[in-house]
């Protein structure tokens, strides 16, 4: 019994620091983009399906955090279109497996000291609404900051980038 009870404790202490790392690793993208507070200016380039062609427009972002919680107010902001003006939530999820719907598929620390995140879903997009793998690239940095959407359809091989918006910080 004395050996079932100090396996047992030795087996927790040897856990112990396992389960602190999982939990400061589980934190990470909430640190990451609370690293994005704040005012962000910029520029969205997207593909228009209808022409095939990219176009640029000017395009601003607020971040901000919702309280404690694991949500993030993103304030779209479209100086020239000022009726294309939003506001989304991106969530993260608690076990950082996610950002909104897509899975966190990597995250790494670039050369440059900045962040990548690659999240990738399965939904719908084009003007006919097919079925496609969305994959959003996040780059953080202190100064600056994207977000690059590309889609590749159903029976496709080829990904077109869908658009991708370019900030600086303000």
């Amino acid at each position: 019994m004395k050996q079932k009870a100090a396996l047992l404790f030795l087996a927790v202490v040897l856990l112990m620091p396992a389960f602190g790392f999982a939990q400061k690793n589980a934190d990470q993208l909430i640190r990451d983009f609370t690293g994005l507070e704040g005012t962000w200016n910029g520029s969205l380039t997207y593909l228009d399906y209808q022409s095939g062609n990219p176009y640029t427009m000017p395009a601003d972002l607020e971040i901000r955090r919702i309280g404690k919680t694991d949500d993030f107010n993103f304030i779209h902001i479209y100086p020239d279109e000022k009726n294309a003006n939003s506001t989304e939530v991106v969530s993260i999820s608690k076990d950082d497996k996610t950002i909104g719907t897509g899975k966190v598929v990597s995250r790494e620390k670039l050369a440059d000291g900045n962040i990548r995140i690659i999240t990738e879903n399965k939904d719908k997009d084009g003007n006919e609404g097919k079925e496609a793998t969305i994959r959003q690239t996040y780059t953080l940095g202190k100064s600056s900051f994207s977000i690059r959407k590309d889609v590749l359809f159903t029976g496709d091989s080829q990904w077109i980038k869908r658009h991708e918006y370019t900030y600086m910080r303000k």
